[in-house]
């Protein structure tokens, strides 16, 4: 009878296997690669293949924009992330990582016996400060943050990430066409370029197209819709606290931070074409070593602090962001914010945020505000930004109300203002492109902040990969609510370019973003019809869109009419 049994369960097992939905050996334009089909489920099993370490562009060179791969024989063997590009450690005293690190992860979700066809793809872009970063994210115990298995299967889409340069080899720039900058984002162009060319060997419709990042990633996602190379190549982007308008998204200086680089390596820094040759033969950890953010000690906000960053240097940005949006007419595009976004940044300027029994000033609020506004403003300028910060507090503000006002400060300037800029942007400027504005408000789940603390920067990225479902001893029924509803809407808009419409039911319906009522949808574990909303912080980002419309890298008049 054991004998019988366990010959039933061999010969069934090998039945699946046979039936198992599985891409096998893939053909691309560099070779066939292989990589590894998982079955998630029992009754009804879906499958997924998982190829990783795909190379889309050949190592590169210091300062040089990456070539084309060029191929290899054989069937390339795709089941093990590469290394990250060169970068430092998050202790900023040593580096990691590999200049031969442009390569790219895929999933490709199947449901039943036969292998899937024609799917939407879902390309991300990793965030990090345009330091730190890989496309597979952290890891903990082999659960990679941007492990795509749960939204690929889930959405029943194609989903791929891949890594870009970061630091000072991927944005350093000396201003002029000796180190003109830019290399991180031509390497993310040039995977976006490789999906477009290859992913359809995967199943995946070439047609469809959707970027999605966070922070950096989402600038990053943001820039890519607006240079001319992206044109029908990008169908949909998302864009995660962060875009191309936010003042750190474009290094307004870049041949300062270059020869600060150069001193700390001893190269020439009178003259521009020996700077950048003496920094292409240096050891590129030293090049990368010799900048270094310091998060302590800090004379103003460090949101001004970010040194390597896009430049607008006359090709792949050959205009300041705000006079590009005509290139992303056609692609729908949805954009939002953590609502406390600043709040990571706030604790870092003022590390008395998250301390109960640590006080802060109502002159130290004040001086903060004012350093936010300064690098483009005047003092007048600042004292109606501290007066409007600052209108409701009362002669004794309580020390929760001073603390959620430097965050406020800091979340409207560093990412919610600049994203409703870029949402009113795309509204006027479309053609056929859809516009959809959010707010993601879950409580961030960081056992040591205060109970106040709503959602920080980075909280969503956990729910849009499902981790409430890969890991769900480590979470709640309401955060599994949150991270289905995310993946819903996110999928959704990734198949049809509306975020209602497609494979996923959602809790409910979301309008698009016009620039008369500014509609967006507040996302948190209780989506109801009362959570589409309009006018996100109006008096806050008018004054900000008025008060720079002047500037460099201003949020233009996308506001001053409304």
């Amino acid at each position: 009878m054991a004998r019988w049994l366990a010959l039933t369960l061999a010969l069934a097992s090998l039945l699946a296997a046979a039936h198992a939905a599985s891409l096998g050996v893939v053909y691309t334009e560099g070779g066939f690669v292989e990589g590894t089909n998982k079955k998630i489920g029992l009754i009804n099993p879906s499958y997924v293949d998982v190829f990783k370490g795909i190379p889309f562009a050949a190592p590169p060179g210091i300062l040089q924009k990456a070539e084309k791969h060029q191929g290899w024989s054989g069937t390339l063997k795709a089941n093990e992330y590469k290394d990250r590009c060169l970068q430092v450690t998050l202790t900023q005293k040593d580096t990691r990582g590999s200049l031969d690190c442009l390569y790219l992860n895929v999933w490709v979700p199947h449901s039943g016996k036969s292998v899937s066809t024609n799917l939407p793809v879902m390309v991300w872009i990793y965030g990090g400060a345009y330091l730190f970063g890989s496309a597979q994210g952290a890891n903990f115990l082999d659960n990679y943050l941007y492990d795509g298995e749960e939204l690929a299967l889930r959405g029943n889409v194609i989903v791929v990430n891949f890594n870009y340069r970061v630091g000072p080899l991927g944005f350093l720039s000396t201003g002029d066409s000796n180190a003109p900058g830019n290399y991180g984002l031509w390497d993310q162009h040039m995977a976006i370029s490789w999906v477009k060319r290859n992913i359809a060997y995967f199943g995946g419709d070439a047609d469809n197209i959707t970027i999605f990042g966070e922070s950096a990633g989402a600038a990053s996602v943001s820039l890519q819709t607006l240079t001319p190379y992206n044109v029908g190549v990008v169908k949909r982007a998302i864009s995660q606290s962060g875009v191309g308008l936010s003042s750190w998204a474009i290094q307004r200086d870049p041949l300062s931070w270059a020869k600060q680089v150069g001193r700390n390596v001893g190269c020439p820094v009178d003259d521009t074409a020996a700077l950048a040759n003496c920094l292409r033969i240096t050891d590129p950890r030293a090049v990368t070593l010799a900048y270094n953010l310091d998060l302590s000690n800090l004379d103003y906000p460090i949101v001004h602090y970010l040194a390597f960053s896009p430049v607008i240097d006359g090709d792949f940005l050959p205009d300041e962001p705000y006079n590009l949006f005509s290139n992303a007419a056609d692609v729908d595009y949805m954009a939002g914010a953590n609502d406390m976004d600043g709040h990571l940044f706030a604790s870092m300027d003022l590390s008395a945020i998250n301390q109960p029994l640590q006080s802060i000033s109502a002159a130290e609020v004040q001086k903060l505000i004012t350093e936010l506004t300064l690098p483009n403003g005047s003092n007048g300028v600042a004292n109606l930004a501290v007066d409007l910060y600052t209108v409701n507090w009362g002669p004794n503000p309580s020390q929760e109300l001073m603390k959620k006002t430097v965050i406020d400060a800091e979340t409207d300037y560093i990412f919610l203002v600049p994203t409703q800029a870029a949402l009113a942007y795309h509204n006027m400027l479309s053609r056929t492109g859809r516009t959809y504005s959010y707010l993601f408000s879950h409580p961030s789940r960081m056992p040591l902040y205060p109970s106040w603390v709503g959602a920080d920067h980075a909280d969503d990225l956990q729910y849009i990969f499902g981790k409430p479902f890969t890991t769900p001893l480590a979470y709640r029924n309401q955060d599994r609510d949150v991270s289905g509803s995310m993946i819903a809407y996110w999928t959704n808009f990734a198949a049809t370019g509306d975020p209602n419409q497609g494979p996923s039911k959602v809790p409910t319906s979301w309008l698009p973003y016009d620039n008369e009522y500014g509609q967006y949808l507040e996302i948190n574990s209780d989506i109801t019809y009362k959570s589409l909303k309009q006018g996100l912080r109006t008096p806050y980002v008018r004054f900000w869109a008025q008060t720079y419309s002047d500037m460099p890298n201003a949020y233009g008049n996308a506001f001053i009419n409304k």
